[in-house]
C-alpha cells in the first residue's frame, strides 16, 4: 500500500492533538475539546490511517 501525505491543516490539527494531550497529561489537567472543523478532519484522517494498518474494516 502506498503512503499519502497528510494535507497542512490535517498535520496541523494532528500535531496540536498531540501537543495539548502530552502537555495535558503531564500536568494531570483535562484535555480540551477540538474545534468540530479540527475534530471532522483529523476523524478522517485516522480513520484511513487505521485502514491502511488493517485495524479498522474498510468502509
Amino acid at each position: 500500500m502506498s503512503a499519502r501525505r497528510l494535507d497542512r491543516a490535517s498535520a496541523e490539527d494532528l500535531h496540536e492533538v498531540l501537543w495539548l494531550v502530552g502537555e495535558h497529561l503531564a500536568a494531570g489537567a483535562p484535555i480540551p475539546a477540538l474545534p468540530h472543523e479540527a475534530n471532522e478532519r483529523l476523524g478522517r484522517e485516522i480513520g484511513t490511517l487505521g485502514r491502511s494498518l488493517g485495524k479498522i474494516a474498510p468502509s
